[in-house]
């Protein structure tokens, strides 16, 4: 029972502490319409406007459901499992990484990350997850307790740490990509950074403008492409085609290969319906050393194949990548001279209330980039070069008393 005179934030952090749980820094509260959904009904709880947004409900209805999230926001995660049950969701590694680093530091421990969430059977994920057993049994751990079933996590009222693990045996080759990390959406922000503090049409402008640039730059680098395929795509495929001279392969009869190669690797290749046990040809949409070395074995043995890049998926093509940048963003004239609206009604902006203390511009930065920015001992560059003149000057001393 709370009285809603008495409500607010720090009161709604008592209670959770009453409750049992630990109030983590970063923690956000919503309280659900009494007639509302999880999916339209959730309001936030944040400051002295929502409490009283939250009042007017009281009076009518006696009961209101809070909830509470922190750290990594899931309920998106859930918004999006529901409107959209089809798209496939996945987790920034990164991200992972720095929640895995509050306990487990080493560099070691970063590997076998890397190893586990990069696997791409379930053979290799079993195997890089024993390894990580016999490595650091608290650390594995830590990882079995993750929950597989992400709508699952999404819909608990008092969400942890965000901390699902990613392997590429859990996802299908639909979305034709092995991106591990959000740099996409990172960099994109980044961008941002100028023009997110200023007013919406400000913003919408600064976003125009950058738009146009960015759209210009890669169409001068698209100009200098050589290929059939993107740059990206190229530096792969010679990759792929280099080591698939490391390979030979054993023909069945049918439409299937048998592939072996060094560190006793052995895969099946199937050409009729273009999938490699290894999984890599399904889920970048480019062609694996494995399906290379059968190519070459094919036209070794006089058949047609044709040219490599028809193998490789459409999206990796430079032509799907130009017309990707067919549309332009239109130059507009400057606001003095756009139209005045008819509309009768006129939009008000928000009311405005000025946070306590100096408004922050710069994102949260996570361990790791502190670590760097100070050095590997804790201290900043101007603190270990001081170091370094104390201790010249005591072996002076030394030598000179010697």
């Amino acid at each position: 029972m709370v009285d809603i005179e008495e409500c607010s934030v720090r009161e709604m952090d008592a209670i959770m502490k009453g409750l049992g749980y630990s109030v983590p820094p970063f923690i956000y509260y919503h309280f659900r319409l009494p007639k509302g959904d999880m999916h339209f009904g959730l309001r936030a709880l944040g400051n002295d406007d929502d409490v009283r947004n939250l009042a007017q409900y009281v009076k009518e209805h006696k009961v209101i459901r809070v909830y509470t999230e922190h750290g990594f926001t899931k309920l998106l995660t859930y918004f999006i499992a529901q409107l959209f049950p089809c798209a496939e969701h996945r987790y920034c590694l990164r991200h992972i990484h720095d929640n895995m680093k509050r306990t487990w530091r080493s560099n070691e421990h970063k590997e076998h990350l890397w190893n586990y969430a990069t696997a791409t059977t379930v053979q290799e994920f079993n195997h890089s997850m024993n390894e990580f057993n016999l490595f650091d049994k608290d650390a594995y751990n830590w990882l079995k307790k993750i929950p597989h079933n992400i709508g699952q996590e999404a819909t608990s009222q008092y969400t942890v740490l965000l901390t699902i693990y990613f392997v590429f045996d859990n996802i299908s080759g639909r979305a034709i990509s092995d991106m591990l990390l959000n740099n996409l959406c990172e960099v994109f922000n980044s961008k941002l950074v100028e023009g997110r503090d200023k007013p919406l049409i400000t913003c919408l402008e600064y976003i125009r403008e950058y738009m146009m640039k960015r759209i210009c730059n890669v169409i001068k680098v698209q100009n200098k492409c050589v290929g059939p395929l993107t740059p990206s795509a190229t530096k792969i495929m010679d990759k792929n085609v280099y080591l698939a001279s490391q390979y030979t392969t054993r023909w069945n009869g049918s439409d299937k290969y048998q592939v072996k190669g060094p560190w006793q690797d052995q895969q099946v290749v199937d050409m009729a319906e273009r999938i490699c046990s290894c999984r890599k040809w399904e889920l970048t949409g480019l062609p694996c050393k494995h399906v290379i070395a059968v190519l070459n074995d094919k036209a070794d043995n006089g058949e047609k194949i044709g040219e490599l890049h028809t193998y490789v998926h459409r999206v990796h093509w430079l032509e799907t990548w130009k017309a990707a940048y067919v549309h332009k963003v239109e130059a507009i004239k400057g606001r003095a001279m756009w139209p005045i609206s008819d509309c009768p009604i006129k939009i008000t902006p928000p009311l405005h209330h000025n946070q306590p203390g100096r408004p922050k511009k710069k994102r949260r930065q996570s361990t790791g980039e502190r670590s760097q920015k100070k050095g590997e001992n804790g201290n900043g560059a101007r603190g270990v070069k001081l170091m370094g003149l104390v201790g010249v000057k005591l072996m002076l001393q030394v030598g000179v008393g010697s």
